[in-house]
């Protein structure tokens, strides 16, 4: 299975599409595939910081709940509110509408303990 080369991964299964300062978070197709049909989707409110590594939410599908992990330390400055109704975006889109917080970076470096695709790939 090809990975966006553009993101990078975390080892949890996370995705980070770096703009700027900013990032957009979300989870991988493989960890979508994994968890099945998602039914709800628990994320802070925007405004909140997070510490990299820290949990920030879960994510429930009709198997499991997963927790959520912070890719990089910052401020949670969006959330995507349409996943309150329709959390199902997650796995149909994960790449995309399925996006999940997004993050103003403390520490850019953060960055540097991130995933290659390949790297992620490699890795399952």
């Amino acid at each position: 299975m090809a990975y966006p080369s553009e993101l990078k991964y975390t080892e949890e299964h996370e995705w980070v599409k770096v703009d700027g300062d900013t990032v957009t978070v979300g989870i991988t197709s493989y960890a979508a595939e994994e968890l099945g049909d998602i039914v709800f989707v628990d994320m802070p409110g925007a405004g909140a910081t997070v510490a990299k590594g820290d949990t920030f939410g879960t994510i429930e599908s009709v198997k499991t709940v997963a927790d959520l992990f912070a890719p990089v330390s910052g401020e949670i400055v969006a959330v995507n509110e349409a996943l309150e109704d329709t959390p199902e975006t997650v796995g149909e889109d994960p790449y995309g509408a399925g996006w999940i917080i997004k993050i103003k970076m403390s520490d850019p470096a953060d960055l540097d303990a991130l995933l290659s695709s390949e790297d992620y790939a490699a890795k399952l």
